[in-house]
């Protein structure tokens, strides 16, 4: 058989792999991983490129050095500055200087690299995903998944096609507390559970201000930092961590922390789809130029049970006195998990359960890392892969989706399609500024 390289692999795998069979969380075949680029054996060194090397980037880069076999022979970012940060925290940790490129598809046409962390801005984390599965490079991705549906959908797609092992950062889902506390819940001890809802306040998050367009700084690539996302100005709150709070590249709170929560919620309750979600909430504190609400409450009926959620900035206090947590509310009593861990509340007319407290467990940045590297090797499919990290992020999206369009959404979660509401309904997809477009994307 004559062997492809990279660039012929690129340029033949969208054809080539029409009929690849979906992956789940099962053992990829050998034949399927025969058959791809970039398969790394048991005993290999495993070759990371970094795409985005921000704050984020740097530090899991730092979380994935930490495993001998990990190297990084390329740090991609718009901005020179940040490779520049990136690159030296490689030269510290292996003793060389990766090369530092501004564009990721440079990255995705090497021979030297077996995956990509993508650790961009929201907006653009689909389309170096997608393009890496193409290359036959596996991929970590920071979370949500996207900036909508759409974009999440096809990047499943291209996990699927070609046969890749994609992680979700979002890395509570190797925490070992959070899997004891859903282990708890799935027991079936707290009885019927009818409501669970999850909750962040956040007083070290205020204003941004209101600082005026201005010129973008020489050592960056703007262009290429908007990518797909609308031609806009530059503005400093727009950029680096900031662009969390405007819809172009993000969805505000509800998609940077709510999918950490909402992720262990669905985890606990199981995979099935919302019937219905409805959000309210607005900018009641904030008076500077961000735009996603500073407090909001959303309202999701599953077919068992209530999920809600909200957050509000510029406050610390929380439910039961806690910034951040989650309560599985049912018939014999509630799990509270939160920062000090978990804990067991018996309701009180009740006997089957006993108050109980756990501690929280170590830090879970290290062992959803090792999931995935052990993952490359395995060909298994992560805790976090993309049926799981697609799915956490589209109900978060939801929610995002009523907020801005003050409606209730009838939401049909085999097909992808809210069905009440064509306004509605448009926001699931997408709309790329040329000449940017989305391979696999499902909807015109």
């Amino acid at each position: 058989m004559t062997k492809l390289t990279r660039r012929q692999f690129i340029s033949k795998s969208t054809v080539a792999t029409m009929a690849a069979p979906a992956i789940g969380g099962l053992l990829l075949s050998k034949t399927a991983a025969s058959a791809r680029a970039g398969v790394v054996g048991p005993n290999d060194k495993i070759r990371l490129a970094v795409v985005g090397a921000g704050g984020r980037g740097r530090d899991v880069l730092g979380v994935f050095l930490s495993n001998a076999e990990v190297d990084c022979p390329v740090i991609c970012d718009v901005d020179d500055a940040m490779s520049a940060q990136g690159a030296a925290l490689v030269e510290k940790q292996r003793g060389h200087r990766p090369e530092t490129v501004r564009d990721f598809r440079r990255v995705i046409e090497r021979k030297d690299v077996d995956a990509v962390l993508v650790a961009t801005p929201d907006h653009w984390h689909a389309l170096p995903t997608v393009y890496a599965c193409q290359a036959g490079m596996d991929v970590y991705v920071e979370k949500p998944l996207a900036t909508n549906i759409d974009e999440g959908s096809a990047m499943l797609e291209a996990a699927k096609r070609h046969h890749r092992v994609v992680q979700m950062g979002t890395q509570w889902r190797s925490g070992s507390h959070y899997k004891e506390a859903v282990e708890f819940v799935q027991s079936g001890k707290l009885g019927k559970i009818s409501i669970v809802r999850g909750w962040t306040y956040l007083d070290w998050l205020g204003g941004v201000g209101n600082p005026p367009d201005a010129a973008c700084p020489a050592t960056v690539d703007y262009d290429m930092w908007l990518g797909p996302a609308p031609k806009r100005p530059f503005n400093p709150n727009r950029f680096h961590f900031n662009f969390r709070w405007f819809w172009d590249y993000a969805g505000g709170l509800m998609t940077d922390w709510g999918v950490h929560l909402i992720n262990i919620m669905l985890w606990a309750m199981g995979p099935e789809q919302p019937k219905t979600i409805y959000s309210t909430g607005g900018k009641f504190a904030l008076t500077d130029n961000s735009e996603p609400p500073d407090t909001q409450v959303t309202v999701y009926e599953f077919p068992k049970y209530t999920m809600i959620w909200e957050h509000k900035v510029g406050n610390n206090n929380g439910l039961n006195g806690h910034p951040w947590g989650i309560l599985f509310t049912g018939t014999e009593g509630t799990l509270m998990l939160t920062d000090s861990g978990w804990e067991i509340i018996p309701e009180r007319k009740k006997k089957s359960l006993e108050a109980s407290q756990h501690k929280p467990g170590t830090d879970e940045r290290y062992p959803h890392v090792r999931n995935f590297l052990d993952c490359m090797k395995s060909r298994q499919q992560p805790v976090e892969n993309l049926e799981v990290g697609h799915f956490v992020s589209s109900v978060a999206h939801l929610g995002n989706i009523s907020l801005r369009t003050g409606e209730k959404l009838v939401w049909d979660g085999k097909n992808e399609r809210i069905v009440n509401s064509k306004k509605a309904d448009h926001l699931v997809g997408v709309a790329y500024r040329k000449p940017w477009s989305l391979p696999y994307r499902r909807r015109t």
